[in-house]
């Protein structure tokens, strides 16, 4: 780069030093998403400052975080950006005018030319600054010089490289994310929260039962425990089939917030509605058992029939885990078996029992259209239902390329990110027996040895949009 030169005291200077930067220069904060802002380098100010409004803190007190808003380009305030990054102290700051405020503290990369290293940066409200950024000396190494007399040293950067940020691969940043279970202990729970607090994020579990809304106005709103729920970044639901219709309500609440949701609430009512998600899967060409469905009594007989006969399942369209599905062996049971249910004023399918499968399905375990995991259930002995739950067996499996692409092109057709695709195989090639939203992952972890989990939070955080007053302008998150 050249020599570089030292001012002393008398105004000469002297060479030093191989890096030299301005009284203003061209900045990048890679850490924080943001690939350009200038920057004023004053000595006489001991911490650097960075402007920032609507400060958010969030996250626990062992592991505190903060998310702001910065408008990079003080000529175009329609640029909005919003960051977040733990906090590593909050300080008494004075400014040069005298006034005194407690600002937070967070630790970022900063970069100039090909240079890039740590400095401490405090967060206040710059917008009456001509420069959003001031770099102090604690921020300057010690083999680094400035020159008084000179701005923009080191290469210039534009305003213009904010246009490439969402084409850009995303950014790992601290994510705020809302867990909709009423089952923190569980093991999916758990191991979720394990996972986000990991990759440094910030996982709530919230109760979905006790979720209420405010409908209407200008701003949408989740209440909890008599408190309105703060901004996710992303919502995981796991919504247990006795309260699907509220907990829908509830994630589509979360969504009209501006959260994404791992699976929306409408992906997740298809994949409970078994008939809908026959028909769905159906119209897309995928192979699955026959199913019927009738609502007359006198269509019981023609029902079992074009089910292929006995043996058949019968199967209620809400159940879960296997509860609520039952093996007819023969017809006059199947018979006896519809007319109950009938009785009880139950929705029900008719469906084929695929007897080659032999009582084993496989559950594929999809993550944002790729498999990650594969096992083959099989049913305890007197059992002919695989499920896990119902003391069934489990074993890894390698799927073929028609299993594969069977069991993601069924989650993509419900509209799922996340799902647990049962198949079955058949001598007509897979069938798919079911898709599940809420797929369980003790399971699949145990015999896979994978860490589904966390391939789950990375799915969110490549898909968490930004946050910003204005939604339509370019915005970029750290």
């Amino acid at each position: 780069m050249g020599e570089a030169k030292r001012q002393g005291n008398s105004g000469r200077i002297d060479v030093c030093s191989d890096f030299v930067i301005g009284w203003e220069e061209w900045v990048s904060l890679p850490d924080l998403g943001l690939p350009a802002i200038k920057a004023k380098v004053d000595t006489g100010a001991k911490t650097p400052a960075l402007h920032a409004s609507v400060i958010e803190p969030f996250g626990p007190a062992d592991n505190p975080q903060v998310r702001f808003m910065l408008q990079p380009n003080p000529d175009n305030p329609d640029l909005e950006i919003t960051c977040s990054a733990p906090v590593i102290d909050r300080r008494y700051v004075t400014s040069s005018n005298g006034d005194s405020e407690q600002r937070y503290v967070i630790s970022t990369h900063i970069k100039i030319a090909d240079r890039t290293w740590p400095i401490e940066v405090t967060l206040t409200d710059r917008s009456s600054m001509a420069y959003r950024m001031l770099l102090g000396r604690s921020a300057i190494d010690s083999d680094m010089v400035v020159d008084p007399n000179r701005s923009f040293i080191q290469p210039q950067l534009s305003f213009d490289l904010f246009r490439n940020i969402p084409h850009r691969k995303p950014i790992h940043r601290p994510l705020r994310i809302a867990l909709l279970t009423r089952e923190p202990e569980n093991y999916s729970s758990r191991r979720l929260a394990e996972a986000a607090r990991e990759r440094g994020h910030v996982l709530e579990m919230i109760d979905t039962s006790r979720c209420y809304m405010r409908i209407g106005g200008t701003i949408s709103e989740v209440h909890y425990d008599g408190k309105v729920l703060p901004r996710y970044d992303a919502v995981i639901p796991r919504i247990g089939a006795s309260i699907t219709a509220y907990g829908m309500a509830v994630l589509r609440q979360f969504a009209s917030t501006g959260a994404l949701c791992l699976n929306s609430a409408e992906a997740i009512g298809a994949s409970r509605d078994k008939l809908l998600a026959h028909q769905l899967l159906a119209r897309a060409g995928i192979g699955m058992p026959i199913t019927t469905f009738a609502n007359s009594p006198k269509d019981t007989r023609d029902l079992i029939n074009i089910a292929g006969g006995s043996p058949v399942v019968v199967k209620l369209l809400e159940s879960t885990q296997g509860r609520g599905v039952v093996l007819a062996e023969t017809r006059k049971a199947a018979e006896s078996l519809v007319d109950a249910f009938r009785g009880l004023d139950a929705n029900f399918l008719v469906q084929e029992f695929v007897k080659e499968a032999g009582g084993s399905d496989i559950r594929c375990f999809v993550v944002g259209n790729k498999v990650v995991g594969a096992m083959m259930r099989s049913a305890a002995e007197g059992e002919f239902r695989s499920n896990l739950h119902r003391g069934g067996t489990a074993r890894v499996v390698k799927l073929s390329r028609d299993e594969r692409n069977v069991a993601r092109l069924a989650s993509r057709e419900l509209g799922l990110s996340v799902a647990g695709v049962d198949i079955l195989r058949s001598s007509e090639g897979p069938k798919v027996l079911e898709v599940n939203s809420s797929p369980g992952l003790q399971g699949i972890e145990a015999v896979t040895k994978k860490d589904v989990a966390s391939q789950m939070i990375m799915l969110l955080e490549s898909r968490v949009r930004p946050l910003s007053k204005t939604r339509d302008t370019i915005t970029k998150r750290s």
